[in-house]
């Protein structure tokens, strides 16, 4: 009687730990979004006191549309996912807002003001991107329905790279990537596809995972496929190469193979995946900085960015070098909010925002970013691996390192550890489409960790 007591007590105890548990997690949320909202609303009064020497309260007020929307996801998560990861919306909270801080603090720099200003551009977009993500928690109760529409977000995600080539919507904006909606809104579609096509690449693989990890020849200690396994690696590694040689964007094709390449690994767990996708990189850039001039002047600006003829040329390497004395002159501690002149650096709101916070915040407070962006990223990662299926899996390390390869790439770029491309800071850069399509990816997100906490394994494929 006693061992049964105590056996029931322990099952007792056990069931409301595990009621208390989603509880737990949504109060360090709660408080973790708190530190967020201070950490924003600092940035942004110590912008205004470095700028101007006193602080107006009417900014204050617009940007709190980030921290209203950002609790009302709180809430919903509570009601509807209360088993959501607790780290994802505070540190997506707090890179938007401090991309809002640091976008404010040049516009201050100009006589823009109202609608003119791209800091109050930024907050529109940013309400958008959290009623997006608002719509996708709501609406996507099981994430698994993704799985049975596999290839039409593939299509999808085709159709909406070639967007830009539809006469009357595609904008020319340094690469064919820009569509315009009746001359008032532009979004890069570019953005959203790669979203779409994280959910093909989960899908196709969940199915043809068998195939790709069938015994192939063994050399140098590795085990490499066989040759019709190649097959769909190189028709996305085409599809790459078009992307470069069609829109003349660098970054997203080299984001979207990246991005399939990191998820057959996780699929197949084979190593020789990658070692191929890094060859077939490497044969990319090879052939594409000598058949194609803007991406062999990525190059000279890479490797020789000094030269006066690079300097001086149409889009040479004179944002480079802005950029890297930039990061040089904040030093360890940075200059100060509103204190620095990041302005001097072309493109500082969108494509150059982190040498921008380089300069102002310092080494310490891009190693802090950067430690966001880790944690960020680590969470997703964990999600993944903890997946109910396959498809999850895949869809949440995809995305979680389509983050990672998307700073990578920006922070490298502007740091001339590799050839800089067109992409944007996550959350920090100016732009609404990478913000909405952000934003999704935290949606998302959130959905594959409620259902990894709160739901038994399944197998879907």
């Amino acid at each position: 009687m006693t061992g049964t007591a105590v056996s029931a007590d322990t099952s007792v105890i056990k069931a409301l730990r595990k009621l208390r548990m989603p509880q737990t997690q949504r109060n360090r949320e709660l408080g973790l979004l708190l530190f967020a909202f201070v950490i924003n609303a600092a940035a942004l009064a110590l912008v205004q006191l470095g700028k101007n020497g006193a602080i107006d309260s009417s900014f204050l007020i617009y940007c709190a549309v980030l921290d209203v929307l950002a609790l009302a996801i709180h809430v919903v998560l509570r009601l509807r996912a209360r088993d959501a990861d607790p780290f994802v919306v505070p540190i997506a909270t707090l890179l938007s807002g401090i991309g809002i801080a640091m976008i404010y603090r040049i516009d201050l720099e100009g006589t823009s003001d109202g609608w003119d200003m791209l800091a109050v551009r930024q907050i529109v977009w940013c309400a958008i991107a959290l009623v997006a993500a608002l719509i996708v928690v709501i609406a996507l109760r099981n994430y698994r329905v993704l799985f049975r529409y596999t290839y039409v977000f593939g299509f999808a995600g085709i159709a909406l790279l070639l967007l830009p080539f539809v006469p009357g919507l595609g904008v020319e904006a340094g690469a064919d990537v820009w569509v315009s909606i009746g001359g008032i809104v532009s979004f890069q579609p570019g953005e959203l596809a790669k979203i779409a096509l994280a959910i093909f690449f989960a899908g196709y693989l969940v199915r043809t995972r068998e195939s790709l990890t069938s015994v192939g020849t063994r050399f140098l200690g590795v085990t490499w496929p066989r040759a019709r396994e190649l097959g769909p690696v190189l028709v996305i590694w085409a599809i790459s190469l078009g992307i470069i040689v069609l829109q003349r964007d660098l970054g997203t094709g080299t984001l979207i193979f990246g991005m399939f390449i990191a998820m057959l690994y996780v699929a197949t767990g084979k190593t020789s995946w990658v070692m191929i996708g890094l060859g077939l990189v490497l044969a990319g850039v090879i052939l594409a900085s000598q058949v194609l001039p803007y991406v062999n002047g990525r190059f000279q600006n890479w490797l020789n960015p000094f030269d006066p003829n690079n300097v001086d040329a149409a889009g040479g390497s004179f944002q480079l070098i802005n950029g890297l004395y930039g990061l040089a002159k904040g030093g360890f501690i940075g200059t100060g909010l509103g204190q620095g002149r990041p302005w001097m650096t072309p493109l500082s709101q969108s494509d150059y925002i982190f040498p921008s916070l380089g300069e102002e915040l310092g080494l310490i407070g891009v190693f802090a970013l950067l430690c966001l962006y880790m944690v960020f990223t680590s969470r997703g990662v964990r999600i993944g691996l903890a997946g109910q299926d396959d498809f999850g899996k895949l869809l949440a390390t995809g995305l979680s390192f389509t983050i990672a390869l998307q700073v990578f790439i920006m922070v490298g770029g502007v740091t001339r550890v590799i050839p800089l491309t067109g992409l944007t800071t996550p959350f920090l850069a100016a732009g609404g489409s990478s913000l909405v399509a952000n934003w999704i990816i935290v949606a998302l997100l959130l959905r594959i960790s409620d259902a990894v906490r709160s739901r038994p394994r399944v197998v879907i494929g």
